[in-house]
């Protein structure tokens, strides 16, 4: 039985055929650096949340707020995080 695997509604031959079209545009020597570029990019996007985060937390903290709703934020964060690398995984295995 032959399963396809599907991530945000594209199937694993039109994830193929954008690594192709990505390699006719840019070249296979040029795509490790934007992998890269794009992987940095990643880390500060999530080093800058986690930032916010936790200066939400302490003013809230430090003003006597309830910060018991930041425990849903954090897990719905938690969430889209597992989702990015799932994704960034099978990126990362196709190359």
């Amino acid at each position: 039985m032959i399963h396809s695997v599907k991530f945000l509604f594209i199937s694993g031959a039109e994830i193929v055929f954008i690594l192709f079209i990505a390699i006719m545009v840019f070249g296979a020597d040029k795509l490790p650096e934007i992998a890269r570029g794009l992987g940095k990019g990643m880390r500060t996007l999530k080093d800058a949340t986690n930032d916010i985060k936790h200066e939400i937390t302490k003013t809230a903290e430090k003003n006597g707020l309830d910060t018991s709703i930041t425990k849903d934020v954090k897990q719905e964060l938690d969430k889209v995080k597992d989702d990015l690398e799932d994704f960034t995984g099978s990126v990362k295995r196709k190359l």
